[in-house]
């Protein structure tokens, strides 16, 4: 195993924004807060192992999901148990749907919005484009599909990836045709629409909340599977491109602010040792209000700060290290990180 020194390695005060950080390390079953020095400040105790995103909401809980064995035949960033535990750990709401997966959220309207799969028909499956050849999961192919569920658990709106133009959507050449397209990400945009990641399309795509129509899409295979894209308050996307193709050598992660007007990116972090900023799965970006942004490179535990002129001012790397039954193997890895400030609403007079 890979030896790297833990808990906080840089701190420049002056330019880091501070505030307290979320740590929820993937498959495990305690997720932290932790302030600017590294300390854990609060814990929650989850009722099971950590699907992937944990989070705390505006009210002050936590909202994640946790692993359940049903469901469809897959491993990566599975839930299947959505829960939200208050600042004592109490479970005050859940729902369950075993094939719940990657990300979720809690809207400004109360209601849950979350990823799921769905296995496709034999006929849907036959025309499911590009991947490996004869990588389906026991000769069968899951789709994503997009769900939101008001605070009563009622399925309030849903959206299929399979009633797309197939033909429009290959799969990248390195990818497994078990899942078609591995959705990472949802998220609402600005105008109330929602915004999907697919890793194994490399491509960030917009659908119309209405119509159900794509209205925006982008596919750039530089980003190398991408994860994480929110939309700012500007209108600019920010994403996590992992880097994981053979365009560039070595294979390095960037943050990336884009523009999707224009398609162009207009910032982006790149760590001038290109391969010791490297995270090949999982991976966010959060823009933080002095203008800073903080950057999970997920495998290696890793949360660190950079300024707009890409100067790393706080840089830290989790010692919560525990088994991980995806890698079946030690890992201090998780999906995503979230710093708040003392006086948000999320933390304040809790601490």
């Amino acid at each position: 195993m890979k030896n790297y020194s833990t808990g906080v390695i840089h701190h420049d005060v002056a330019k880091a924004f501070d505030g307290f950080t979320t740590i929820a390390p993937i498959r495990h079953e305690t997720s932290y807060i932790i302030d600017m020095a590294g300390e854990v400040v609060h814990s929650w105790k989850l009722p099971g192992d950590l699907g992937a995103k944990g989070y705390i909401i505006p009210n002050g809980n936590f909202l994640c999901s946790v692993v359940t064995p049903e469901g469809a035949p897959m491993k990566a960033a599975k839930g299947g148990h959505i829960v939200e535990l208050d600042w004592d750990g109490n479970i005050v709401w859940e729902y369950v749907d075993h094939n719940q997966h990657h990300d979720l959220r809690r809207l400004e309207n109360g209601n849950t919005i979350y990823l799921a799969w769905e296995e496709l028909s034999a006929e849907d499956a036959a025309k499911v484009p590009g991947g490996m050849p004869e990588t389906e999961r026991d000769g069968k192919i899951y789709g994503d599909v997009v769900r939101e569920i008001n605070q009563a658990g009622d399925l309030v709106w849903e959206w299929h990836f399979k009633d797309v133009d197939y033909a429009a959507f290959p799969l990248a050449g390195d990818c497994e045709r078990a899942e078609w397209a591995h959705a990472n990400t949802v998220a609402p945009t600005l105008d109330g629409n929602v915004m999907v990641s697919f890793r194994h399309l490399d491509t960030i795509l917009i659908v119309d909340r209405e119509t159900k129509e794509i209205i925006w899409q982008q596919r750039d295979q530089s980003w190398g599977h991408q994860h994480n894209p929110e939309m700012l308050e500007n209108g600019n996307i920010t994403l996590f491109a992992n880097g994981m193709n053979n365009l560039q050598q070595p294979l390095n992660s960037r943050a990336i602010e884009l523009d999707p007007k224009s398609g162009e990116v207009v910032w982006q972090f790149m760590d001038p040792n290109k391969w010791t900023f490297f995270s090949p799965i999982m991976g966010g970006v959060q823009r933080l209000a002095n203008g800073n942004s903080l950057i999970c490179e997920a495998l290696n535990g890793r949360v660190f700060e950079v300024t707009s002129d890409g100067d790393i001012v706080w840089d830290y790397v989790t010692p919560m290290v525990h088994y991980n039954a995806i890698f079946d193997g030690e890992s201090n890895a998780m999906f995503r990180a979230y710093r708040h400030t003392a006086d948000s609403p999320e933390i304040a007079n809790r601490l």
